[in-house]
């Protein structure tokens, strides 16, 4: 019987592992998509301002 009761505390002990795996898990994923969520924004802008730049160098000038 003392084997048993020592199974059932092994058990809980690894659901508990579990639990705060899916906790820490879920943290860095929220945490990752914030930074990514960050630099495609940053990525957008300088794509956005670079193709201004870009367009305008094809603009004809005078009688180009």
């Amino acid at each position: 019987m003392a084997e048993h009761q020592h199974k059932s505390t092994r058990k809980s002990a690894e659901e508990t592992d579990e639990v705060t795996e899916s906790t820490v898990d879920a943290e860095r994923k929220e945490k990752l998509d914030d930074d990514v969520d960050s630099i495609l924004d940053e990525i957008d802008d300088v794509l956005e301002e670079n193709a201004e730049e870009f367009v305008r160098s094809f603009v004809q000038k005078g009688g180009e």
